[in-house]
């Protein structure tokens, strides 16, 4: 990733993000994500009493992605779109268990990196 990305602060363990909370973790203004509401339809955060907006993990993400696209990678909004698109259609032709196994090898071989390094 760019150095601007890295930059961002971890996302937390949490299940719901206010608009201000996801404007921090993403450098990126409330008004910003509101029209980004609208013009990527990957981007729906749940909408609660008075219209309020609380954004999930998955949610965060993607607004890191089209902020990656746009600022860092010089996408227009549309070409961002169809980025995005592209993404997650790649995404979706991955099976699901290939992933997990993958992740679970990862894990696998770090925990027997940290035993060696404990013993």
């Amino acid at each position: 990733m760019n150095p601007s990305t890295d930059t961002l602060p971890p996302i937390p363990e949490k299940r719901y993000f206010t608009i201000g909370e996801v404007s921090d973790l993403c450098s990126v203004k409330p008004h910003v994500l509101r029209y980004w509401e609208q013009e990527f339809p990957q981007l729906k955060p749940v909408k609660r009493r008075g219209n309020r907006r609380y954004y999930k993990q998955q949610d965060v993400q993607t607004v890191r992605n089209i902020r990656e696209l746009l600022y860092e990678e010089g996408f227009t909004i549309s070409g961002a779109r169809l980025q995005l698109k592209e993404r997650n259609k790649a995404m979706a032709a991955v099976p699901a268990g290939s992933a997990s196994d993958s992740l679970n090898k990862i894990r696998r071989e770090l925990e027997n990196i940290i035993a060696s390094l404990d013993g």
